[in-house]
């Protein structure tokens, strides 16, 4: 069975000084067979694609589930065409792309692809996750609460509730309340038993927060 490679979308514009040196870094990656196919689109042309796609600079780029933007070496793309190929390499993009302040561009990957939203779970349960990465994670379920993924999460955040953290059960009473879901409510309940105020309090407010939502 043949391995399914990613394909590529380059978009890119008359007088960007990076756009030539990854458009023949694809255009490498499709000879050696590790791009399936390349789509690339000068913005000058149609530049209603760069509206779709809420594209701001060039050059800007999507391997597989990948977003990217600005200068990258043939070595970097062939890294990143290999990871495209391996599931769990979506939750690492999501934790760089964050930790370097790239909000923008895992939004942009969320939009093609919704359901990675789930791969923030363990970086979610994990205590050691970076301040960095954790008030990416909080913007991304802020900005898509009430959506088909997020409702799709209660029982991942219901299960945080359970963290021997504190502060990863406080967190999780606020996502609990970004699903809008009516049988979250009893999830916030048991967690106004708490025995850690910062997490009964949390309980608290997200149970207001929940009864506006449903």
């Amino acid at each position: 069975m043949s391995v399914q490679v990613p394909d590529a979308l380059l978009l890119l514009a008359p007088g960007c000084q990076h756009c030539a040196a990854v458009l023949e870094g694809l255009g490498t990656l499709v000879k050696e067979g590790a791009v399936g196919a390349l789509e690339v689109v000068n913005l000058q042309r149609h530049p209603e694609r760069a509206e779709q796609l809420q594209v701001r600079s060039v050059p800007w780029l999507r391997i597989g589930p990948f977003v990217l933007q600005g200068a990258h070496t043939l070595g970097e793309l062939r890294d990143w065409a290999a990871r495209a190929q391996d599931p769990a390499s979506v939750q690492q993009y999501i934790e760089q792309q964050l930790n370097l302040g790239q909000l923008a561009q895992v939004e942009a990957m969320l939009r093609f692809q919704p359901e990675a939203l789930r791969a923030v779970v363990p970086l979610l349960e994990n205590p050691d996750t970076e301040m960095q990465v954790r008030l990416g994670i909080d913007a991304l379920l802020d900005s898509l609460a009430g959506s088909d993924v997020v409702k799709g999460m209660l029982s991942d955040f219901a299960e945080l509730t359970q963290n021997p953290d504190h502060r990863i059960r406080a967190d999780a009473c606020h996502y609990i309340a970004l699903t809008g879901e009516a049988q979250a409510e009893r999830y916030l309940e048991v967690c106004l038993q708490d025995s850690e105020v910062e997490v009964r309090e949390s309980a608290e407010e997200a149970l207001a927060e929940l009864r506006t939502r449903v």
